[in-house]
């Protein structure tokens, strides 16, 4: 089975060896995404739903680029660096994700690649699904 690399075409994915999200069949992995804009500087300090919003954006941008959707996607994983945030992550969460309904993960971490990071987000989907 062939797999599909999709970049964001930011300098990290090459020197760390990832890529921003695999499509391998039908299902799709995006990597964990944060509020990071292409020059590396960070989107929404210190508001966490901007930052969640911010992110939702960029892994939908990925995910139309494999073939997918927001409705693709079966599972969210979310990294906070305050559990105190779960709110306005969730309630961001909730905007993208009150139909789709994927089984989501949201937990507390001690910190994030950058302190201004304060969510940082992976998904899987399934492109059967939302078709």
């Amino acid at each position: 089975m062939s797999q599909q690399l999709i970049s964001s075409h930011t300098p990290w994915e090459s020197s760390v060896g990832y890529s921003r999200a695999v499509r391998v069949g039908d299902q799709v992995f995006v990597a964990g995404t944060t509020a990071s804009n292409e020059d590396g500087t960070t989107a929404a300090i210190g508001d966490p739903f901007e930052q969640t919003r911010f992110i939702f954006r960029k892994i939908e941008v990925a995910l139309l680029e494999a073939g997918a959707c927001l409705a693709d996607v079966v599972r969210t994983r979310m990294f906070v660096t305050d559990i105190n945030h779960w709110q306005q992550v969730g309630q961001a969460h909730g905007e993208v994700f009150a139909e789709i309904r994927p089984a989501s993960t949201l937990v507390e971490v001690s910190r994030l690649i950058s302190p201004d990071h304060l969510v940082e987000i992976e998904v899987d989907a399934i492109i059967s699904r939302g078709m």
